[in-house]
């Protein structure tokens, strides 16, 4: 789905972003430029930023319980 109209940026495009290192909106900013121009998108990719935190490191804790369980 596009999250950012301004840019075109889809949500798999932010998801990526995090996954290869962006850790708040101020570095998707950099990484895709969502959220760069009119600002509409922010709530919403503030959002997909923090799910796709959490998705991580609930798979790091599943990496983790099977590793050490």
């Amino acid at each position: 789905m596009i999250v950012c109209q301004c840019r075109g940026v889809t949500d798999r495009t932010i998801r990526k972003a995090v996954r290869n290192g962006a850790r708040n909106r101020n570095e998707v900013v950099r990484a895709c430029a969502a959220g760069k121009d009119c600002g509409g998108c922010v709530p919403l990719v503030d959002r997909i930023v923090k799910a796709e935190q959490e998705r991580i490191e609930r798979r790091g804790l599943v990496v983790l319980e099977l590793a050490t369980g």
